[in-house]
């Protein structure tokens, strides 16, 4: 199987890279943004028509919400404009694409787990191009898979690396305690992406670890599991204002994995513990 993956410098590109070498994939083409740049239609359908891939996996996006709200041209760039170039790349070469989503695109305002079909109501600059990425996908390359997933860690930038970082200079830290959502890790959505490729079931999917937590809650489990002696203050979102909003509630249910038999995801505990586990 030969295949693209694009935002391969990030946690989640880095990770479907190295899942996929250790399956035995022989011409897996890694890119990073400077390398494949998705916002440049010209060069997308360049590389896709040399290579030929049979999927392409696309984990390239603007992920910085707050700095989204200001940088709103580059957001959608990236976010709707790549994934449309991606899909009709895609569509001529009558390639697969894996694309990743986001929980931003509902208005967190939810009681119980969301299902794929909930009413989106994205607000933030984030979560209206991420859902535009979504709707560009399907109007023009139909044979994609399209995840949605939340609150990724992994080899990167993260809430995990930030709360170790703050705990190994601190011996009291403030964690927000009104969000909540779902700790996921890229080693449990790589491996989904991996297992939808070539099954023939497109559409949208969330996926994302089970249970539920709030950051408070995840940053204790963190320590706990560090061994870590570390004083953790709850306090609500007011009292780190962002210029992005964020979701109150933003937990999702993996339902149509669930209901075809193909939900492999651990509880976010156990996910974490794994990671931390194996953490250099």
């Amino acid at each position: 199987m030969s295949t693209i993956v694009t935002g391969a410098s990030g946690q989640l590109g880095k990770e479907v890279v190295k899942q996929l070498s250790d399956r035995g994939c022989k011409n897996v083409y890694a890119f990073n943004s400077h390398e494949m740049d998705i916002t440049d239609y010209d060069a997308v359908c360049s590389i896709v028509n040399k290579l030929k891939p049979d999927v392409v996996y696309n984990c390239a996006a603007h992920t910085k919400v707050d700095l989204c709200e200001s940088d709103r041209d580059n957001a959608y760039l990236t976010n709707a404009i790549g994934p449309r170039n991606l899909a009709l790349a895609c569509q001529i070469a009558n390639t697969e694409v894996v694309h990743i989503s986001t929980d931003y695109v509902f208005d967190g305002k939810a009681k119980e787990p969301m299902r794929e079909d909930a009413p989106v109501a994205p607000n933030t600059v984030y979560g209206k191009s991420k859902l535009m990425g979504e709707q560009m996908l399907n109007q023009f390359c139909p044979q994609n898979y399209i995840i949605r997933t939340a609150w990724l860690y992994g080899d990167g930038e993260n809430f995990v690396h930030t709360m170790l970082s703050l705990g190994s200079k601190n011996k009291k830290i403030k964690v927000v305690e009104d969000q909540i959502g779902t700790p996921t890790s890229v080693r449990e959505v790589a491996k989904t992406m991996i297992m939808l490729t070539n099954s023939g079931k497109y559409g949208l999917y969330h996926g994302t670890c089970l249970g539920s937590c709030s950051w408070f809650e995840f940053a204790k489990k963190i320590f706990e599991l560090k061994g870590m002696d570390i004083e953790i203050e709850p306090v609500t979102s007011d009292t780190f204002p962002r210029p992005a909003k964020r979701p109150a509630y933003s937990v999702l249910d993996n339902f149509m994995l669930r209901i075809q038999g193909m939900d492999t995801f651990q509880s976010w505990e156990d996910a974490l513990r794994e990671f931390i586990k194996d953490m250099k």
